[in-house]
């Protein structure tokens, strides 16, 4: 019996919940920490780029406006089709990290009980930021976190999956959408995401993932009038200080690169910092002796 020949993947990016290639036809290639090739990926372009901000703003209302409660669902049911594909991500981890099976099915086990762990937060996150204020007067006074909008999320480069998810999740389960610049080193678990996301549920366009030259694709989205915020976990220092000043010009919301341990309790920093507070009055009427008019 001849050899069969091997059936490579073929990765492409996700955007507006479908699965073009790069736009300029350009690929490189994705090797292992010891040089060995393990695929081509896509080389996205700025126009790649573009439609992705758009799809993610075309995404944004249906997202924003849905019940906390159903974005907690549609999260969760992320964290059970990834427990379905839970072999395919640990070699995929372990092929772009460099780690043994036992340490990539940590970070893959972490990784899925993180999009569980924000899935319970979507609904719990509006009493921690919000609440009623207050006041000298007959007067409901009360302030609500709300979505920032478009937010980019440069990954983190040395953690390809739980460092990943964990600057995703949070970013979508405040009703965010999101534009994903992939590791530029090991971009395929994140590639391999988008095909998860495709069928879980999650609407097309809340979570677009590019692959390619981190400060290429940076650069536009920081300075792009479209985008709210940006997340500059997978930049160094001298490309987060250019990219801040480009996303000045429209006064998007930045949070800039920190040394993180994604494997530690997550907080609810990277949740907070894409959300804007409204605060509503509402008159309650005339108090007096009696209490209120009501």
């Amino acid at each position: 019996m001849s050899d069969r020949l091997s059936v490579f993947k073929t990765y492409k990016l996700y955007v507006g919940g479908k699965f073009p290639r790069s736009e300029s036809g350009r690929v490189y290639e994705v090797t292992d920490p010891k040089g060995k090739w393990l695929a081509n990926a896509p080389l996205s372009s700025r126009k790649d780029a573009r439609d992705a901000v758009v799809a993610a703003r075309k995404a944004f209302g249906g997202w924003s406006g849905a019940t906390a409660y159903n974005r907690g669902q549609v999260l969760y049911r992320v964290a059970e089709m990834l427990e379905g594909r839970r072999e395919q991500f640990v070699r995929e981890v372990a092929d772009a990290e460099g780690l043994s099976k036992s340490k990539a099915a940590a970070q893959v086990d972490a990784a899925i009980d993180r999009w569980v762990w924000y899935a319970g937060w979507t609904d719990k996150i509006a009493q921690l930021a919000g609440g009623a204020n207050p006041v000298a007067g007959p007067f409901f006074n009360l302030s609500t976190p709300e979505p920032t909008g478009v937010v980019t999320v440069l990954a983190p480069q040395d953690s390809s999956f739980l460092g990943l998810v964990s600057v995703i999740a949070p970013v979508i389960a405040t009703g965010n959408t999101a534009v994903v610049v992939a590791s530029e080193r090991a971009p395929l678990p994140a590639l391999s995401l988008g095909e998860v996301l495709a069928t879980s549920d999650l609407p097309g366009g809340v979570v677009n993932v590019l692959s390619g030259r981190t400060a290429e694709l940076a650069a536009p989205l920081a300075a792009h009038q479209d985008v709210n915020a940006i997340d500059l976990a997978g930049a160094d220092a001298a490309l987060a200080k250019e990219l801040e000043i480009a996303a000045a010009d429209n006064l998007k919301r930045v949070l800039r690169p920190a040394a993180v341990d994604y494997t530690a309790d997550p907080g609810t920093r990277r949740m907070t910092a894409f959300l804007e507070t409204k605060t509503v009055w509402h008159p309650t009427g005339a108090l007096g002796a009696a209490g209120s008019s009501y």
